[in-house]
């Protein structure tokens, strides 16, 4: 154990010690014994209670509107008090389908509020997609936008629920929408005190379905307070840790900001964004769509001071020349980007490009409410190439495939176990059976641990490739790819193959305007890994990968693709 690595233990020692801010006490609950904060809230209706605000202070932005606490606050009185008319009680569903938008907040809010269970929709899913998703909610109200609405057709939502509407209503809409303007003009009437079991259902989140039909994760009052009172926990340990950028950020002086680029409805947008901006007060800068261009004005302009996205995003941003500039990359406090098996030549871009600001990246799952890992500051470019410290809340788990656990340093599935775990997937319990085992959640990442509690992802369990009986890591060949200079995002996939059992291919996306060959890539790849671990074929092309909301590639799509 090094200098730093033995000063996070202490740190981490100091902050869950008895009488501390984040002091650590074992609970005992129908699923087990756990690990948990003692002074985080029972339930989001406590969260939202003690965060309250009703001042003028700034608290969203979006499209040059600037919504102050009061403002906001009174939109979600108005809300909460029309679906209690409605017939909204503790435990029903109110599903919301929408881009990120003030209102999106004011109707999650709300529907907290009644001790009901929020069941955010993907916002850029087709008709088909929304439609999969609310038919197994039972929702009680939809909260959604116009475009939302007609893609999803108001003749297939159930009858039983009452449509909130954001925006014109669709001809097809009339006489079953109530207009959002409407609502809130409304007078505000008493509503009920609720105090949710720390076990009811809190939210309902969806998986991002990248190879599948996406899944319903339904979790805890308790595991999403628990999980929300970790992304604290986390901070402190970075700032204690990273003592020289804790002074430039208070010597800034800077109110804190947060540029919120990622979907709500996934848990990186909703829980370390939006839902950490309600419990401390920290303002909001919603975009309408991204666009790298579009986001450094932003930051310029409201003065950000954090922002956390997908890979990709970094990736573009990193590449505007004005985010350079004084006025944005030298106001920015921190920025974050996730964790998994991330190309370890962005790794050191960012870092070289942020030398002093806290960067960081975390580990965590839907079903875990993104808790498992976390690094950042000084501890994160001490181990760059990992995807984070263990969590105090989180028990891992390294299994080979028998279901042995594995030593420190070994590589085998990672599992993980902890009061943050969601309950199960809504009305599947085949699916829940499978990924809770005995308790332990099996996430398919391939991983290990080390002796001081990082964690290292090393890529999914699906994407090994047996080539000849070699294992490949397919993120190590897409991170090689990665360091060629026209290279900007690679996918590397295994395909059946009668003499190796599975081949190596890969399709690239390179700098637009320029020309690469599939042999000097082949060729680049060789320079650098085992010649067993060279691509058998390389599909150059300008046009961007797909990825899902959550900025994964897309890599079931990809392949349809290129053997078509």
């Amino acid at each position: 154990m090094n200098a730093i690595t033995g000063q996070a233990a202490a740190v981490q020692a100091q902050l869950t010690a008895q009488g501390a801010p984040f002091e650590l006490t074992t609970l005992d609950t129908p699923k087990g014994s756990f690990k948990v904060y003692k002074q985080a809230p029972a339930n989001l209706v406590e969260m939202i209670r003690q965060a309250r605000r009703d001042d003028d202070e700034c608290f969203m932005v979006y499209q040059g509107d600037h919504w102050s606490f009061r403002r906001f606050y009174a939109h979600v009185d108005a809300l909460a008090s029309w679906m209690y008319c409605e017939g909204v009680k503790p435990g029903d569903r109110v599903a919301i389908a929408m881009r990120n938008r003030p209102e999106w907040v004011a109707a999650f809010i709300a529907a907290v509020r009644l001790g009901a269970v929020p069941a955010p929709l993907n916002s850029f899913g087709l008709g088909e997609e929304l439609h999969d998703a609310l038919s197994g909610l039972d929702a009680t109200v939809l909260a959604c936008d116009s475009d939302r609405l007609t893609r999803l057709d108001v003749s297939r939502v159930d009858e039983q629920t009452r449509i909130l509407l954001i925006g014109p209503t669709p001809e097809q809409g009339a006489g079953r929408c109530h207009a959002y303007d409407e609502v809130i003009s409304r007078p505000i009437g008493a509503l009920p005190d609720v105090n949710p079991h720390p076990e009811d259902p809190a939210l309902i989140l969806f998986t991002s379905g990248a190879t599948s039909r996406a899944k319903a994760v339904v979790s805890s009052q308790r595991a999403v307070c628990q999980a929300l009172y970790n992304i604290d926990y986390i901070s402190a340990v970075s700032v204690m840790t990273s003592p020289e950028a804790l002074a430039r950020i208070q010597s800034m002086a800077r109110a804190p900001v947060i540029l919120t680029a990622v979907p709500l409805f996934h848990v990186s947008g909703l829980h370390a964004q939006l839902l950490t901006a309600v419990r401390t007060g920290r303002r909001l800068v919603f975009m309408h769509k991204w666009n790298p261009a579009d986001a450094v004005n932003l930051m310029a302009a409201e003065q950000v001071t954090q922002f956390n996205g997908a890979p990709s995003m970094v990736m573009q941003l990193l590449r505007e020349p004005e985010f350079h500039a004084d006025g944005v990359k030298g106001g920015l406090a921190g920025l974050g980007f996730g964790g998994a098996g991330l190309p370890q030549g962005l790794i050191d871009e960012v870092l070289d490009a942020l030398p002093e600001q806290l960067v960081g990246i975390g580990y965590g799952m839907t079903e875990s409410n993104g808790v498992g890992a976390g690094i950042s500051g000084d501890l994160f470019r001490l181990q760059p190439t990992a995807s984070g410290l263990i969590s105090p809340l989180m028990e891992i788990q390294v299994q080979a495939p028998d279901g042995t656990s594995l030593p420190a340093g070994e590589d085998g599935e990672i599992c993980l176990r902890s009061i943050a775990l969601m309950d199960g997937y809504l009305n599947d319990p085949d699916a829940t059976g499978t990924a809770l085992r005995d308790g332990w959640l099996h996430t398919g990442d391939l991983g290990h641990v080390d002796a001081d509690g990082f964690i290292y992802i090393v890529d999914r369990l699906k994407d090994v490739i047996n080539r000849a009986g070699e294992n490949i890591a397919a993120a190590e060949v897409e991170s090689c790819l990665l360091r060629h200079p026209l290279v900007r995002e690679a996918a590397v996939l295994g395909v059946p193959d009668e003499e190796t059992g599975e081949a190596v291919v890969a399709v690239v996306a390179i700098q637009p305007g320029e020309e690469l060959e599939e042999s000097e890539l082949q060729a680049f790849v060789g320079e650098h890994l085992a010649a067993y671990k060279v691509p058998s074929m390389i599909s150059v092309q300008q046009e961007k990968l797909p990825r899902n909301p959550a900025g994964k590639l897309l890599k079931q799509q990809i392949k349809k693709q290129l053997f078509l």
